[in-house]
């Protein structure tokens, strides 16, 4: 795993215990994260344009975590609006989301999501989800290049 510098990573999540959950798990599996957390679509598009109260000194991820049921603009939204955007879609988005409703998963994959992982309600299995996405995402893929 890279140790030198942290993994940035854009958490799309309009719950706050979901994306504290979220922290906790990055926390107790010692993966070197530097989290972002966006409420909706809409404050995610405007961190990745670097619009609104996000400056340009917005770092750019090299993942993007992704609800699904979220208020104005819904995670399949987002995921549409990115992947037609060429400044935004190298960037792989992992779909993180209690459904697991096929056509959500078939949805998800036909718009581009590089994976889709179904939360675990249990804890530990929420950790262990988190973990095996860190070693896959931060250990074995190679990421492109950060953009600046």
């Amino acid at each position: 795993m890279n140790t030198a510098k942290p993994f940035v990573v854009l958490l799309v999540e309009d719950e706050p215990a979901d994306a504290h959950l979220v922290r906790v798990a990055l926390r107790e599996n010692r993966l070197l994260v530097d989290l972002h957390v966006a409420r909706d679509g809409v404050e995610a598009l405007q961190f990745l344009r670097h619009q609104g109260h996000f400056g340009d000194d917005t770092p750019r991820p090299d993942l993007i975590l992704l609800d699904l049921n979220m208020p104005r603009m819904d995670g399949r939204e987002f995921l549409a609006v990115i992947k037609e955007d060429a400044a935004l879609s190298k960037i792989p988005v992992v779909v993180l989301t209690t459904s697991d409703v096929e056509r959500d998963v078939v949805a998800s994959y036909q718009l581009c999501a590089a994976s889709y992982i179904t939360k675990p309600v249990d804890m530990e299995q929420f950790s262990s989800a988190i973990r095996g996405l860190g070693d896959y995402w931060f250990a074995l893929v190679r990421l492109p290049e950060r953009e600046t």
